[in-house]
Order: structure tokens, then C-alpha cells, then sequence
């Protein structure tokens, strides 16, 4: 037994010490006909020996050569970890290997980093490694409600069911995130598009007029004269409003990642944004509520649970409540009191946890919130860009159209007194 226990222990190791390489190779199958491919290994004796184990007789094996410029593909996205576990569920569901679902997920990926990824995860799982310790060496990828559902998977036996509602999980989860941005970016886009277009006009346009109107020897009409003023600061001072603006920027992105009061007096003035802030605080509670409820049905106990659920609402003001009920409820509160403790959820929410409870079916209950608030943050949405959209083309018209008018008023005051 000791043996095999100090086997075991010594397979990540190995693991670490022997990255896979990516290889191109040629060769000959038994009647001859050329082959080629690329495909992952220790080094090329290996690659060799697999080669002629399949029945290929290879010719030329060699190093990948890397990209120009070190390029190693896009990022990987969360749709794509939501795309691997759909896959990962539907074939193990249909009796397929987790080693052999790794290796054909792995040859249909086109993004390399994603790619590479799951080959690390095939290879850990080959070297004596659960699926669970594979992708925590992933974190960047494989958060810690992942990783912690798929531990709960493997020790009740149900790793494709959990599986399968993950990926329903992070597919409406990133639904929802697809939908705030809409909300949030849209309108924002549309005005920094105008604000570019009036600092163009005043910058190149305007003065162009300016000329034309010292000839007239006369004094401007008093808003052409300020569209004037604001024209020649602009463009004396452009470049410190550009760096006030991208160094505002920049260091408004930097204390949201790295400074937590910052980040936490922003969600909160979010949260009182009329219109926005609703839909912002409907959207915490759906994630809180299906994420929650996609927990606790895989398995995990309620207080780990609700640890997992805080960092996945999306709001550092729904993130400190969420770690105050599992507070409360560790010391043995129910979760509806807990919740209704914090002020923040509606009272039907907290009903239908109560009720949920007394049925002992708080999971069924959660889901339901969820799909109720997720729709709710749907029509908003909807409602918000059907509104905007009128909004933002008068906004556009009157800036870009009072400087027009502006600039003709000295044509005009000159034509009437001809």
C-alpha cells in the first residue's frame, strides 16, 4: 500500500516536471499513402512510438514552430468554459470517458490557448489526477464555485449531471452579464461618439468659420462667439483634456481592481442610478438566487454554499450581505431571516426562500427566483434601449445642430442687413 500511495503522490509532480509539446509529424500508413498532423506529447520518442503503434510509419517529427511575435491566441472566454462543460456533460452522459471526452474537446478547439488548457487538463487526469485537482490548476479559468461543484460531483457519483448544470448555469449566467453591458455600454458608447464629434468640429471645423468671420468686420452674435471661445480652447488645451480623460480612465480601472472601498462605493452608487440601478439590483439577486440554488443542489452544504455565492453576484454591496447570511445562518439562523436581516432583498424573495425551506425544496424555490428576476432584468433592459435610443439621436441632433446653427447666425445677421 505504501507503495502505491507514494506512486500516486508522485504523478502531479512528474506531471509538472514533463510539460506536453506540441508536435507536426509526416509519415506513411501500412498501404503507403502519406499522412500528416500535429499532436501533443512528452517529446518525439514518444510521438514516435504512438505514431507506429497506430500504424503510421513516421518520417519527419518535429517542434511545433511558435508564432511570429509570440502570439498565442485570444483569451480564454467564459462562453468557452461554458461550451467545454455542455460538451464534457453531454458525453460522459453518453458513456464516453472523461480522458477520451478531453481528447476530442481538445483536437476541436481553434483558440490554442483553450487548447493547450484542456491538453493540461487530459494529461493531469492521465497521470493519476481527479478532474476536480486538474482544473484547480487552472484558476484563471476554473473559478472557485467550479472547481468546488465539480469536487462535489465526483464524490457523489454524479459528475455529468453536475456538470450539465454548470454549463446551464454559466449560460445564463453570462445571458444576464450580456445583457447589463448592453444597459450599461450602450448609452455610454453613444455619448463618448458625440463628445468625439464636438471636440472634432470644435477643433478642425469651427476654426475654419473663425477666419471667414474676421472679415466681416463686425461683431458675432453672442452664441457663435462662445461656440468661438470654447473653439480656441479646445484647441489649445486638447491634449490636456485627452490626458485628463485617458489617465482618469486608467486610474478609474486600476482602484476598481485593486482597491476595495473604491470598488464597493461604486457598486453602491450604481445601485442608486434610477432605471440602471434596478436592473442592476435585480440582476445580483437572479445570480445570487440561481447560483445559490446550483450549490446547494450539487451537493455542497449550505454555509460553504453560500462562501461559493458571494463573489458570484456580480456587486461588492450584494457580496458583503451574502457573506453576513452565512454568518447568520452558520450560527443556526434560517436563510429567509438571514437574508431579511440585510435589507436588501424584496419581500417576495425572502417568502419564497422561507417557503422553500419549510418544503425542503430551497433549491426549486431559488431557481424559480432566479428565472423570475432574469426575466425581469430582460425587459428592463429592452425598455431602457428602446427608450435611449430616441434620447440619445435628440441628444446628438441638438449638440451637433446648435453648433451648426451657430455658425451660420453671422450669415444670417449679414444677409438681413444687405
Amino acid at each position: 500500500m505504501a507503495v502505491t500511495r507514494s506512486a500516486v503522490k508522485k504523478a502531479p509532480a512528474q506531471a509538472r516536471e514533463n510539460p506536453l509539446n506540441l508536435f507536426v509529424w509526416e509519415g506513411t500508413d501500412k498501404r503507403g499513402v502519406k499522412m500528416k498532423g500535429e499532436q501533443s506529447s512528452k517529446n518525439a520518442n514518444f510521438l514516435r512510438a504512438e505514431l507506429r503503434r497506430q500504424g503510421i510509419t513516421p518520417s519527419v517529427v518535429k517542434v511545433k514552430p511558435k508564432p511570429l511575435f509570440g502570439a498565442t491566441g485570444k483569451r480564454i472566454t467564459a462562453k468557452e468554459i461554458a461550451f467545454f462543460s455542455r460538451q464534457m456533460a453531454t458525453m460522459m452522459k453518453s458513456g464516453v470517458p472523461i480522458v477520451s471526452s478531453l481528447e476530442i474537446i481538445e483536437g476541436g478547439q481553434k483558440n490554442p490557448r483553450m487548447k493547450k488548457m484542456v491538453e493540461q487538463v487530459r494529461f493531469d487526469i492521465e497521470s493519476g489526477l481527479s478532474l476536480s485537482e486538474a482544473i484547480s490548476r487552472h484558476p484563471g479559468q476554473f473559478d472557485e464555485l467550479y472547481r468546488n461543484l465539480v469536487r462535489a460531483g465526483e464524490g457523489a457519483g454524479v459528475l455529468e449531471t453536475v456538470l450539465d448544470t454548470i454549463a446551464s448555469y454559466k449560460e445564463n449566467i453570462e445571458t444576464l452579464k450580456g445583457k447589463i453591458k448592453k444597459a450599461l455600454f450602450y448609452p455610454a458608447m453613444v455619448m463618448a461618439v458625440a463628445l468625439l464629434v464636438s471636440s472634432i468640429l470644435l477643433i478642425y471645423v469651427v476654426p475654419q468659420f473663425e477666419g471667414f468671420f474676421q472679415g466681416f468686420g463686425a461683431d458675432l452674435p453672442a452664441f457663435t462667439q462662445l461656440i468661438v471661445n470654447m473653439s480656441r480652447f479646445m484647441v489649445k488645451w486638447w491634449w490636456l483634456f485627452l490626458a485628463i480623460a485617458v489617465g482618469g480612465g486608467a486610474a478609474a480601472v486600476i482602484a476598481f481592481k485593486r482597491s476595495p472601498a473604491f470598488k464597493h462605493l461604486l457598486d453602491r452608487a450604481i445601485l442608486k442610478v434610477p432605471v440602471v440601478g434596478e436592473i442592476m439590483h435585480n440582476s445580483s439577486i437572479a445570480r445570487f438566487a440561481r447560483t445559490l440554488a446550483v450549490t446547494f443542489k450539487a451537493g455542497v452544504p449550505l454555509v460553504e454554499a453560500l462562501d461559493n455565492v458571494a463573489g458570484a453576484t456580480g456587486n461588492s454591496v450584494y457580496e458583503k450581505a451574502v457573506y453576513r447570511i452565512r454568518d447568520d445562518v452558520s450560527v443556526g439562523y434560517p436563510v429567509n431571516m438571514a437574508m431579511k436581516q440585510v435589507n436588501l432583498f424584496p419581500h417576495m424573495v425572502i417568502q419564497m426562500a422561507a417557503i422553500g425551506e419549510e418544503a425542503g425544496a430551497l433549491d426549486a424555490m431559488l431557481f424559480k427566483v432566479a428565472e423570475y428576476y432574469e426575466q425581469e432584468v430582460n425587459n428592463a433592459v429592452d425598455a431602457l434601449s428602446s427608450l435611449l435610443e430616441p434620447i440619445i439621436m435628440v441628444f446628438i441632433g441638438v449638440v451637433v445642430g446648435a453648433m451648426v446653427i451657430g455658425m451660420y447666425l453671422p450669415i444670417f445677421k449679414l444677409a438681413a442687413t444687405i
